[in-house]
């Protein structure tokens, strides 16, 4: 099950083809579907868990809570509409395609890929992209 929880005035696109668009991803990279959570923020909101959690006292668009048994996923992804916004202006792209890239991104994590050096980062972008090119992103 994937759930969307929203404590913005940000309104998520299509949400079933979103929730397919997702599932689609797991089962390509071999997993299947437990319990996806999806939590919509603000900075403020995401800082505060980054720096509960994680130690780190910076802004990031997203934090992703890995909960898998084995191959099926279950998670927390939490996601800053904020730092999307600002991002897609930076990247000069629709606040949707950032959005997205980012909830692909949180997906991939959780099915074991990594963006710590130059070649993990390249990887997981490439992954993206392919993902993204199969979602109709007028929606």
């Amino acid at each position: 099950m994937i759930n969307f929880n929203n404590t913005t005035t940000f309104n998520l696109p299509s949400e079933s083809q979103l929730k397919s668009w997702l599932k689609s991803i797991m089962t390509q990279e071999g997993y299947s579907e437990g319990e996806l959570n999806f939590l919509f923020c603000d900075d403020d909101h995401l800082h505060k868990l980054n720096v509960e959690f994680l130690n780190h006292d910076t802004l990031t668009d997203i934090i992703t809570f890995d909960y898998n048994v084995g191959r099926q996923i279950y998670s927390d992804i939490c996601i800053s509409i904020d730092r999307v916004q600002d991002n897609a202006l930076t990247h000069k792209v629709s606040p949707t395609n950032e959005l997205c890239r980012v909830m692909a991104h949180g997906v991939l994590h959780l099915c074991g890929y990594k963006d710590s050096t130059k070649q993990e980062k390249e990887e997981m972008r490439g992954k993206e992209n392919h993902y993204l090119s199969q979602l109709d992103l007028n929606i």
